[in-house]
């Protein structure tokens, strides 16, 4: 059995984190390639290596010394390796590193540094192979991570082997270092998974997996136990954001499944994310996620229905326009396109009188600072009245529903309210479908 296991940044903040973490890999010899970030916060006026070094690339570019920034980088690294009773010889790559940065460094390369050094570390720790991610997760000319020759690599190199991973880059065809977008070791590790045919990939991190609302809204959700990934994209896309989105897409193809786990309570059993699962869930629903600002157009024009491409004409507006819709229920004589709002503010007036241009509408009315909310579980296929239990939740809560949507896949229902009611909606919903013990 192979395990693929990805930590955070808030995992490996300090030696007191690296030693959970070798605990965790030790207790199971199936996690053998360990993929890791740079270090995160020790506490909440603490600074992100990853941040300190986006700074000290700022600071070169505006030819202002980063030489202090620089020594905090340093320091951090030195405590960890001093703490934990390592022997490698960092100071001299720092040195070279740091002359590499008068001479003329790329931002991509010095970030990546972080990753660099803490898989350095880690590796010695552990008693594994470090590998650098640069000899296998490739780039092609156009940016794109180039999955057949990436994972062609990694199987050749680590075969057999336990090797500790930088996250979060890789090389381009030139031989320049490019880095992933923040979350980019979640990639890695996903990448490494598929390459390798992981049974399962575990991400751990400062969170024992997905819970069924955001606890800044509603007190103490219920965690998740299992998910599949189609649940999880679209909590995800509504921003419940525990793991990151192009993280998904690698294992998924690969019918690998994820465990989100805990790094501070390694005993907790996490999250699974799964292709598909025959368990039955606990609730009707997984759970709940959503988001503010968004704007309805509302357009009407009589006969509408009858008007032939009515609806093309509407959107390729938007799509001139670069503005992407997220819903658009209609009527037989109304059509409403719900889009993000700052994306539409400062087009707003050109996009108007385009679609004036287009369909001739009868009136076009405009409803600003709604909040989107999704109601997502496999359980709803099954079961009837959901939707009116959603409605029925807000109305006794004195909410208004200004729209109202499920898919035909019976998988999520869409609501929309006003801004100033997201978090009661939220909250009047969860109790309806995951009632409080």
């Amino acid at each position: 059995m192979l395990k693929v296991v990805k930590f955070g940044g808030s995992s490996l903040a300090d030696a007191a984190q690296f030693e959970k973490v070798r605990q965790i890999v030790t207790a199971d010899p199936a996690r053998r390639v360990v993929v890791v970030s740079a270090p995160g916060k020790r506490f909440s006026a603490d600074h992100k290596i990853t941040d300190l070094l986006y700074l000290c690339y700022a600071h070169l570019q505006y030819g202002v010394s980063a030489e202090g920034v620089f020594s905090m980088v340093v320091e951090r690294y030195r405590s960890i390796a001093a703490d934990c009773g390592l022997s490698a010889d960092i100071d001299k790559e720092f040195l070279a590193l740091y002359e590499k940065m008068q001479q003329g460094i790329s931002q991509d390369e010095l970030v990546s540094r972080g990753e660099y050094f803490a898989a350095r570390l880690m590796a010695e720790y552990l008693g594994f192979d470090f590998l650098d991610a640069a000899e296998w997760l490739q780039f092609s000319f156009d940016g794109q991570i180039d999955r057949e020759h990436s994972y062609e690599a990694l199987r050749r190199i680590a075969e057999d082997r336990s090797v500790v991973i930088p996250g979060c880059y890789g090389v381009m065809p030139d031989g320049h270092i490019k880095v992933l977008s923040r979350g980019g070791s979640d990639v890695t590790g996903a990448l490494a998974a598929a390459a390798l045919g992981a049974d399962v990939y575990e991400n751990w991190t400062d969170v024992s997996g997905f819970l069924a609302a955001d606890p800044r809204i509603v007190k103490n959700p219920k965690p998740i136990k299992v998910i599949t990934y189609r649940e999880l994209r679209e909590l995800s896309y509504m921003g419940a954001s525990v793991l990151h989105e192009s993280a998904i897409f690698p294992v998924r193809k690969e019918g690998i499944p994820i465990n989100i786990r805990n790094t501070n309570a390694p005993e907790d059993k996490g999250t699974m994310i799964v292709e598909t699962t025959c368990s039955i869930p606990e609730c009707i629903i997984t759970g709940i996620a959503g988001k503010k600002g968004f704007v309805a157009i509302n357009i009407d024009k009589d006969m509408m229905n009858s008007e032939i491409g009515f609806g093309r004409k509407v959107l390729q507006v938007f799509e001139d326009n670069g503005i992407s819709f997220e819903h658009m229920p209609s009527g037989i004589d109304t059509m409403t396109v719900i889009v993000h709002q700052d994306e539409f503010v400062e087009k707003e007036q050109k996009v108007l009188a385009e679609l004036h241009r287009a369909v001739n509408p009868d009136s076009i009315e405009l409803e600003s600072n709604l909040a989107l909310i999704a109601v997502v579980g496999r359980g709803m296929k099954n079961s009837v009245g959901n939707a009116a239990n959603v409605i029925s939740a807000l109305s006794n809560a004195k909410i208004n529903v200004k729209m109202i949507d499920q898919g035909s896949s019976e998988l999520n229902i869409i609501v929309g309210v006003r801004n100033r009611y997201f978090e009661a909606a939220i909250r009047a919903i969860y109790d309806v479908f995951i009632p409080q013990k």
